[in-house]
């Protein structure tokens, strides 16, 4: 175990002497691609959505090469300490666990309301099976209520729980949710909704805090501009600043 933890200390700190050493070197930003309208992978197999459009800009302003990787959710956060890519764009909500671990810019989203996806409106959610993303705030969520609790590696995975009857209820984003509600007539928003998190922000090292200033000013600027929030608007995510 010290020698796994020594070793990841070791690739971050590698990782960041490569960063402060070149000014030329492309910031990779990792996203997991798989969670629409936040990130998704669009028909030309590309990262699109909302941080694909923000990332661009904030890299753009930071004055930045950045390139796109796509990572698994349930493993996002130590592939960053280890130095394959340089950020977190995914829909990571700031939470005081996960700040422990890495450093978050200033968020780029208000607090997202967390929404319950199923097929009908008189679902039992405390005496139900509850599925949700794992390592997310609504997974985290629901244990602490004491419900039953289905964890899946994917989103799409939570939504296809809840049409094949494996669980009774989906918590999730609900500018997540939204849009599969309004496409499929089986499946419906309740009317409970859950304020958790502390909105979204840009995942960094530790040790990387001169990227993180970087980001964190653009982020400022697209607030101050009013860019930011015309993005929200557009991507439909939440509430503006």
């Amino acid at each position: 175990m010290k020698k796994l933890i020594l070793t990841t200390t070791a690739l971050a700190l590698s990782a960041s002497m490569a960063f402060a050493g070149g000014h030329g070197k492309t910031v990779r930003m990792g996203t997991e691609g798989a969670y629409p309208p936040y990130n998704f992978i669009n028909d030309k197999g590309e990262v699109d959505g909302f941080e694909r459009e923000l990332g661009d800009e904030l890299c753009k302003r930071a004055q930045l090469t950045c390139e796109w990787v796509t990572n698994e959710w349930d493993s996002i956060i130590p592939n960053l300490v280890s130095g394959n890519y340089d950020t977190i764009i995914a829909g990571m909500s700031i939470t005081a666990e996960r700040d422990e671990v890495i450093d978050f810019t200033q968020n780029y989203t208000q607090p997202d309301p967390s929404a319950y996806l199923a097929k009908s409106a008189d679902v039992d959610l405390a005496g139900g099976v509850l599925a949700a993303q794992t390592g997310t705030i609504q997974a985290a969520f629901v244990a602490q209520q004491g419900w039953t609790l289905l964890e899946f590696a994917t989103p799409e995975e939570t939504v296809a729980a809840v049409r094949n009857g494996e669980a009774d209820a989906l918590l999730a984003d609900k500018s997540f949710l939204k849009p599969i509600a309004e496409e499929d007539a089986e499946l419906m928003l309740l009317a409970r909704e859950e304020l958790i998190g502390g909105g979204v922000g840009m995942g960094l090292r530790e040790s990387d805090g001169e990227l993180r200033a970087k980001f964190d000013a653009a982020i400022q600027s697209m607030k101050d501009d009013g860019t930011l929030n015309a993005l929200i608007v557009k991507w439909e995510i939440g509430e503006t600043f």
